[in-house]
């Protein structure tokens, strides 16, 4: 029995017959590099003259660039690679590129298998020891004579979860090649994550180093303005909604990503309402939406210790001590029959935690007995529980953690 007020055909019909008030909803994508990027124009002199040797059979110096999410770094980076890569194919200039987002490829062996991937280069999907993957892309390179540049985003991902030793093979990858080479672009918003490199590949890869600045409200507004009018249709984004959605991004250390999702997601939300104006409302609503799917992306992307942590947190009612945080993830690790980490890498975990707004790391006087963390779960308890309820690694660990909330 039909218990809808209107069935899913009816939705798409409506969709089919309404005049969108999107015009090109791609351009409000975060992945969407525009032919202009506003406010970097020093930056993407920097990565260009930096990478520029390419062009004359030389090996670029590797480069580190840094600053807060949403300040341009992939943009730039991906903006000199696409521009680059058009002149050495007019110029014949043999030279592949790569792009590599850490944190999504999860894995060291995926992180290889996308740089093959972006270099043509056939590796399975699974099954090969990282060194043959290695080999395969020294082989290659050298067979067909081609060097190659990648990106690697997020590259403190990749440390913090996996160790440094597949940047350590990276650095070292140009002993192994001749006549062509591997340079390396690391994008991070983290600029203590070096602390975690070994001194050789930290020197390797830190040749030179660009930190981004984040965007003003005045600049944010210049480039909401421009993706309004790709965006959206005539009239559609009131001025109002405009100066709010940059304000509330420049309070957020001038993130342009944020600002762009706000801007879609107010749209978005504007349509599934019929209206025909997007204004303030919509952008506050926007916000809301925006935080809550960002609390859940941000505890699905977490490295498994680090949500082990994040439970043991959880599991603590009163007097949470990081004594007992660390030995309630002790517990867990043995239900999930893993080696634990040390209580000094736990800790450190729990400053990461607190740096995403996931849980706080308050340090607290004792008096003569010293000063202590005392962490706490900054976000609802049952985001946690809806996450990792649907992680096929903890999901039994839900039904444990609602046990024993002490």
């Amino acid at each position: 029995m039909e218990t809808n007020d209107f069935s899913i055909d009816e939705i798409f019909h409506r969709a089919l017959n309404r005049t969108s008030i999107f015009k090109n909803r791609n351009v409000l994508r975060s992945d969407y590099i525009p032919d202009k990027l506003y406010f970097r124009d020093e930056q993407i002199k920097i990565v260009a003259e930096t990478i520029s040797p390419v062009l004359h059979g030389a090996r670029p110096s590797n480069m580190f660039l840094y600053g807060k999410t949403g300040t341009g770094k992939t943009a730039v980076a991906k903006y000199v690679f696409s521009k680059l890569s058009k002149i050495a194919s007019s110029k014949s200039i043999n030279v592949r590129f790569a792009y590599v987002n850490t944190r999504m490829a999860g894995t060291e062996y995926r992180v290889l298998y996308e740089i093959a991937r972006d270099f043509n280069i056939s590796v399975p999907h699974t099954g090969l020891a990282i060194s043959e993957i290695f080999d395969r892309i020294f082989k290659t390179l050298n067979g067909e004579h081609f060097s190659g540049l990648i990106i690697l985003d997020e590259i403190d991902f990749l440390v913090k979860s996996h160790g440094d030793d597949l940047l350590y093979e990276l650095t070292r990858a140009n002993e192994k090649l001749s006549g062509v080479f591997i340079s390396l672009i690391g994008i991070s918003n983290d600029l203590t994550f070096k602390e975690y490199l070994d001194p050789r590949v930290l020197s390797s890869l830190s040749e030179e180093e660009l930190v981004f600045p984040p965007y003003t409200a005045e600049e944010l507004k210049v480039i909401l303005a421009d993706r309004i009018r790709l965006g959206f249709q005539p009239n559609v984004f009131t001025e109002a909604a405009l100066n709010l959605a940059a304000a509330l991004a420049a309070a957020e250390h001038g993130d342009a990503r944020r600002a762009v999702d706000l801007v879609r997601v107010a749209g978005e939300i504007a349509e599934r309402k019929n209206l025909n104006v997007v204004d303030e409302e919509q952008v506050r609503e926007a916000l809301l939406k925006i935080d809550q799917d960002r609390l859940v992306d941000a505890l699905k992307s977490l490295p498994l210790h680090s949500k082990l942590v994040v439970l043991s947190v959880a599991s603590l009612k009163d007097n949470v001590s990081t004594g007992a945080v660390y030995n309630n993830y002790v517990q867990l690790c043995k239900r999930l029959n893993i080696p634990e980490l040390t209580t000094r890498r736990v800790s450190g975990l729990l400053n990461e935690l607190s740096m995403l707004g996931i849980v706080s790391a308050e340090t607290v006087s004792l008096g003569r007995q010293g000063r202590s963390k005392r962490p706490k779960l900054l976000i609802p308890l049952t985001t946690v529980k809806t996450v990792f309820s649907n992680d096929p690694v903890l999901f039994d660990l839900v039904k444990y953690l609602e046990d024993y909330v002490v």
